[in-house]
């Protein structure tokens, strides 16, 4: 098993390891035929990112108002319903469930042409809310389906226990089961985080000129005369590496709410 382990970090992290490399190397360097391991870093390629006429600041700060707003509001929303989930009581709830998070199973590609024709007549294409709105659409049935499984581990006694000493219904949920659930607000923000930061479909097709994000800045270090390959491994290096900073920052938390997700039968 611990074999299977290291082959597994074996496998994802070294060409992660690479990238962050050649992100330092100069362009010659990283597109020599020998791989060269000893050499002086340079912050040539992250320069030539954030300075020009292809400035990156823009796409850096559409991906950080896009992602993390859609996942706020997917969490916010997605523990209100999901709490109501919980603890409704009525025949047919897994199936309400299930229903839910099936939303979420559709391929962005099925459903981004509808998305594309309703936002235009709406005017949100090329707009910040626009792209917001549409990671929501992936995010929310994904949170409430998540935090209603979290909130249907903590038993109904302890808001009941809260109302007895009296706080209202809002109170006991406010300050009772939402501290209790942490881990798993926690985790769901993270996941619809990670989905909205390496978004590439939603940015390409709502998108434009304002709203373009980093996969979109990434791609278009490709074209048809050539690529640069210092600047794209060092694009490549903004978009992962901010992922697995929150990741290991919150790792504590992630592992206690997937673990309480994952063992409730609702």
């Amino acid at each position: 098993m611990r074999v299977l382990v290291a082959a597994a970090l074996v496998w994802t992290l070294v060409p992660l390891g690479w990238m962050l490399l050649s992100s330092f190397k100069p362009t010659a360097s990283v597109t020599a035929s020998t791989p060269d391991l000893w050499f002086a870093p340079t912050l040539q390629n992250y320069r030539g990112l954030f300075s020009g006429a292809n400035n990156l600041w823009p796409y850096l700060q559409n991906s950080v108002l896009a992602a993390g707003l859609s996942a706020l509001l997917a969490t916010a929303l997605g523990a209100l319903a999901g709490y109501g989930l919980a603890r409704t009581r009525m025949r047919g709830k897994q199936h309400l469930s299930f229903w839910v998070v099936s939303t979420r199973m559709a391929p962005i590609a099925a459903v981004v042409l509808p998305i594309f024709l309703i936002f235009r007549f709406l005017g949100l294409i090329d707009t910040l809310p626009g792209l917001v709105l549409a990671y929501l659409s992936f995010n929310l049935p994904f949170a409430i389906w998540l935090l209603s499984a979290f909130f249907s581990e903590l038993p109904p006694s302890l808001e009941e226990s809260a109302q007895v000493a009296g706080c209202g219904h809002w109170q006991a949920f406010r300050h009772v089961v939402l501290p209790l659930t942490r881990p798993g607000l926690v985790t769901t923000f993270v996941l619809c985080l990670v989905f909205s930061w390496n978004d590439y479909a939603f940015a390409l097709v709502l998108g434009g000129p304002h709203t373009q994000t980093l996969p979109i800045a990434a791609s278009q270090l490709v074209t048809q005369t050539g690529i640069d390959w210092g600047q794209l491994t060092a694009i490549g290096t903004l978009v992962v590496v901010p992922m697995m900073l929150v990741g290991l920052a919150v790792r504590r938390w992630l592992v206690t709410g997937l673990t309480m997700g994952a063992v409730t039968g609702e």
